[in-house]
């Protein structure tokens, strides 16, 4: 199955006692239909995420990235300590596609306003240069 969903908190790694590492993390999928009324109704739903294959992919998946995953979902039920029963998904991830967002895709874009401020900055003191792009004269597709 796959899912394009948004990180709703910073992944973790653990370490488990046969020395295996998961990294665990959460989505939400946001969705919204109209109902019979003809009034918007919005849903999330959320998965609890395990990936195995790698604990490198951590540093990726912090809050607001947004990624598509591949893997298979299971549903779990359980007794609530208020004695409520309670459901939850939970997605185990084989494979993990990044499309942005998140804090290390903001900090990164932050280094780009930096230079392109610290450019702006040049061009007003006169140190810019001027570069023109010249397409190639032969160049053919096929």
């Amino acid at each position: 199955m796959n899912i394009t969903a948004r990180v709703t908190k910073d992944a973790q790694v653990r370490t488990l006692s046969d020395n295996r590492q998961v990294v665990n993390f959460s989505v939400a999928i946001n969705d919204s239909y109209k109902n019979r009324q003809g009034d918007k109704v919005e849903q999330t739903t959320f998965f609890e995420c395990a990936y195995w294959i790698s604990p490198k992919v951590a540093s990726i998946l912090t809050k607001g990235a947004v990624v598509e995953l591949t893997g298979r979902v299971s549903a779990r039920a359980w007794t609530g300590r208020d004695g409520e029963p309670r459901a939850g998904l939970d997605f185990n991830a084989s494979n993990i596609k990044l499309h942005g967002g998140g804090k290390k895709s903001e900090g990164a874009q932050a280094v780009q306003n930096a230079q392109a401020v610290q450019t702006g900055q040049n061009a007003v003191q006169g140190e810019s240069k001027k570069v023109t792009a010249k397409e190639p004269e032969d160049d053919l597709p096929f």
